[in-house]
Formats: C-alpha cells, sequence, structure tokens
C-alpha cells in the first residue's frame, strides 16, 4: 500500500475541498463542526473471500459465467462516545459485469478487483473522521476511484478499471460499515437514514433542490411483508423440459417449465443477446406461449416479464424493431411487460445519440450499467431513461441517494441483483422491500449458486426458498441489514 494512502485530516479537507467544486453539490463539502453523538468512526475493516461454482452456467450480455467469487467484508466500528460494534457485508465479485473485457482474461479482471478490494479496505479503516455511513462514503469515493487508477497502473491492464466495477468492490466495505453503524445503535438500518442520525440532508448529495429532505422521506420504516420473486431465464437456459442437454438430478427445477411448477412464478426476467432480432423475438414469445400454458396454482391469471439486453442492442432502431414484433405477433405478451433494461451501452459520454424516448413511451426503459451515480441519473433522463435499477453491489449508500432522486424525477424503480447469494440477497431484499414503488426482486442466486446459500436457508427460508412466487421480507427487521 502506497505510504499515502492514510486519509488524514489535511487530505481530507484537500478531496473536499476538490468536491465541493461539482455543480451538482450544494455548499461547500467540509468536516462538520456539529458532530453527533450518533456518529461512528472506523476503527477495522477485514476482508475474506469465498469461492463458489455455478451449478448451471448463466448466460448474459453475450457472455457466460459459471464461477463466482464473494467479497466479505467485516468491520468494526465505534460512536464519538465509545460504544462498539461489529458489521457485515457481502457481494459477489462480478466482474464479468462489472469490468467487462475483450482483451483482460477473467482470471486478470478477478485479481484487479481483489486488489482493489484491499486498497479500499485500508482506505476505509485509515480515515478517521467521524459520520454517518452516507457520509463516509460519499467522501472517500474519491479516494477509491484514485485507488482504482493506481491498481490499473502497478498491474499495468490495458483497459482502466470502470467505475462500475469500483463501485462494485467498495460495496460490500459499505455494507459492513451500515450494518455496523445499525448495529451501535441497535436499529434497523432503515431507522437510521433521517435528522436524527444524518448531520446533512441530502442536498449536500444530490444538489440545493434536496435541501431539507433526508432519505428516510423516501422510505418505508418496516420491510414488506413479501416481493415478488422475478425469475431470471439466461439466455441459454433451457424453456421447456425436453430441451435440457444433460440432466444434473440435484433436486432443483432445470427448465422454465419446471421452475414455474416448483416456486409458482408469475414474474419472469428475460435475458436476450441483442445480435438476432428473430431469435431474441422467438425467445419471448416461446417463453410466454410456456409460462401461459404451464400447470400453475389456482387462480393465478396474470404474467409479468422484465426484458434485459444488458446493453446489447446495437442500436435504437433494434430494440424499436425488436417492440413492434413483439407487440404484432403477441399483444397479449406486449402488455405483460412491464420494463427493458439496459438496452444500448452503458457509457451514455461516447455515445450520447442513444435516444430512448420512442421505446421509453411505450414501456419503461430503466438504467443499470449505466447508472452510476446521479450524474450519470441526469444524463440517462435526457436521452429517454425513465428508470432505474436500484442494487445492492453498486452501494447501501449509493442506492439510498438514487432511490431519492428518482422518485423526485418520478422515474419507475426496480431491484436488480448480481447473482447475490447469502447475505448480499438479504441486502438486496433490504433495499425493495423498504421503497415503496418497488414489487419485485430479482434472486438468481437460487437457480445459479445454490451451494451460496445453504448456511443462510434455515435462518431465512422464505427469503432463500420460492415457494409462492414471493420472496418473504418481513423478518428483515432485525438490526443493522438484518444479515446476523
Amino acid at each position: 500500500m502506497p505510504s499515502n494512502s492514510r486519509i488524514s485530516r489535511r487530505s481530507f479537507l484537500k478531496t473536499a475541498s476538490a468536491l465541493s467544486m461539482s455543480p451538482l453539490i450544494s455548499g461547500p463539502v467540509v468536516a462538520s463542526t456539529q458532530r453527533k453523538g450518533s456518529d461512528i468512526r472506523i476503527k477495522q475493516i477485514r476482508v475474506e473471500y469465498q469461492d463458489f461454482t455455478y451449478r448451471t452456467p448463466y448466460r448474459f450480455g453475450g457472455r457466460s459465467v459459471d464461477a463466482t467469487t464473494l467479497l466479505n467484508i467485516h468491520s468494526t466500528v465505534e460512536t464519538v462516545d465509545g460504544h462498539v460494534a461489529e458489521g457485515f457485508g457481502s457481494m459477489p465479485l462480478g466482474n464479468a459485469w462489472s469490468f467487462p473485457s475483450k482483451t483482460l482474461s477473467y482470471d486478470t479482471t478477478l485479481d484487479a478487483m481483489k486488489h482493489l478490494a484491499q486498497r479500499i479496505a485500508k482506505i476505509t479503516e485509515d480515515y478517521k473522521e467521524p459520520g454517518h455511513p452516507i457520509e463516509i462514503n460519499f467522501v472517500l469515493e474519491t479516494a477509491y476511484l484514485r485507488a482504482a487508477e493506481e491498481v490499473t497502473s502497478e498491474m499495468r491492464l490495458d483497459q482502466p478499471i470502470p467505475k462500475l466495477c469500483t463501485l462494485v468492490t467498495a460495496s460490500a466495505v459499505d455494507a459492513a460499515v451500515h450494518d455496523a453503524f445499525g448495529k451501535v445503535h441497535r436499529r434497523n438500518c432503515y431507522l437510521t437514514y433521517g435528522p436524527e442520525f444524518m448531520t446533512y440532508d441530502l442536498g449536500r448529495y444530490l444538489g440545493p433542490e434536496f435541501a431539507g429532505k433526508f432519505p428516510s422521506q423516501y422510505l418505508l420504516r418496516a420491510p414488506k411483508p413479501w416481493l415478488w420473486c422475478n425469475h431470471s431465464v439466461g439466455a441459454a437456459d433451457p424453456i421447456k423440459t425436453s430441451e435440457i442437454k444433460e440432466r444434473l438430478n440435484d433436486g432443483l427445477p432445470q427448465s422454465l417449465e419446471q421452475w414455474i411448477v416448483a416456486d409458482g412464478l408469475t414474474h419472469l426476467k428475460i435475458k436476450l443477446d441483442g445480435n438476432d432480432l428473430d431469435r431474441d423475438v422467438a425467445r419471448v414469445v416461446e417463453i410466454n406461449q410456456v409460462a401461459t400454458s404451464v400447470k400453475v396454482p389456482e387462480g393465478v391469471r396474470s404474467w409479468h416479464y422484465s426484458l434485459d439486453f444488458n446493453e446489447q442492442c446495437p442500436d435504437v432502431e433494434y430494440l424499436l424493431d425488436f417492440v413492434r414484433h413483439i407487440k404484432q405477433q403477441s399483444p397479449g405478451c406486449f402488455e405483460r411487460i412491464t420494463f427493458i433494461e439496459q438496452p444500448t451501452r452503458r457509457d451514455l459520454v461516447a455515445s450520447p445519440e442513444q435516444y430512448l424516448f420512442q421505446v421509453s413511451r411505450m414501456k419503461p426503459v430503466v438504467m443499470d450499467e449505466s447508472l452510476t451515480g446521479l450524474d450519470a441519473l441526469l444524463r440517462g433522463r435526457k436521452i429517454g431513461y425513465t428508470g432505474v435499477a436500484l442494487k445492492a453491489c453498486k452501494g447501501q449508500s449509493q442506492s439510498m441517494l438514487m432511490n431519492a432522486a428518482a422518485q423526485e424525477f418520478k422515474m419507475y424503480l426496480t431491484a436488480q441483483d448480481l447473482t447475490c447469494p447469502g447475505a448480499s440477497l438479504i441486502q438486496s431484499a433490504g433495499i425493495a422491500s423498504h421503497v415503496p414503488q418497488i414489487d419485485t426482486l430479482e434472486s438468481n442466486g437460487r437457480e445459479y449458486v445454490p451451494s451460496g446459500n445453504a448456511a443462510w436457508v434455515k435462518k431465512f427460508p422464505g427469503l432463500f426458498e420460492v415457494r409462492d412466487g414471493k420472496l418473504h421480507t418481513e423478518m428483515l427487521s432485525g438490526p443493522g441489514l438484518s444479515a446476523l
């Protein structure tokens, strides 16, 4: 670790001064002289990893994934009046999604994320200013991004570590700090996002129009009792049982037909390739036919689909043609589509011509890979995005801020995961169950990496085992993020 990695008060003020020049931030960003007794200091950040193999490959965005590495973070924090608590955060290092590369191998990008995780942990541990978790994350983001630049240089990578990748790497650290903050105050995290605990309002983070407002105003105090499970249908997953090429015989379903019956599913997230219009249209129409014909629990009459291209559409015209074909071939299927997720490239600066207004007038078009902060959200709105996907893998802090911004802008809200097993699914479910507008949650860890859920099923059976098409979340009201 470089000798200047420790965040001193002087370097903090220097960073804060630079941040204060941003037009998105209201007023100067400096250390508060009116600290709250509830504020915490970071005492320790400890890093661990867990590796899991997928039971079957998951194909999305033109790539196939068959393994995952979890970044597990243990944090220790202390309030300004001396109370100490430990927290835990976990997130898959989804390098295939957050750091896609045509030249760097999977192992290289994963190794880069591990190096960056160690840097981020050290930066966070060395930061000694007291604050609320959202404030701490906000101040340190610049240092995290600088660390990503350092790792890129030291590893001699032929492309920089993307901001999205840095957010994913930092998200487990952020979660562990939020978890510890809730536990040191013996409260669920979602009860700590108001003026009682936060020195700064949203004007500091989102601009002057948010002055006087806090994240708590956009959240439910208690989790919803359940969410619809938005079951992911990978781009290579068998739809009909007759399409299964090799039976796993592990007691779990393999085809979509089997999953629908076993889990009582009514909400499907369909992954599409975006490089063959006829094939994409045919796949959605086939899924609709199978879903509406499979025997499901009595009384189920409605089906809902979300479509995820993972930025693979070559242009907006492809997407328009796709939507028109679906509407012509199966009007009922078209009506069942709730939103379309990240259809075109994630880089909105390099490709600002991706105007999506024609599509978003028909269905909500949701930002996912493109959404890396407020600046990206504002750019997305200018080209026609009308919704956002909240994801724990981009950080608990960012999720709270983007939720508030999206609600103020009256955007469509959904919650997605990153094939999140264990504690990472619990965090994702916590976010989704506290946002009033969200009624579904993607949960594909149970499909592709159930071994990552094994240690959690008994404690949260209704969340990790779906039988009625629902993810049961009423138990997520304990201290912190409710993961331990």
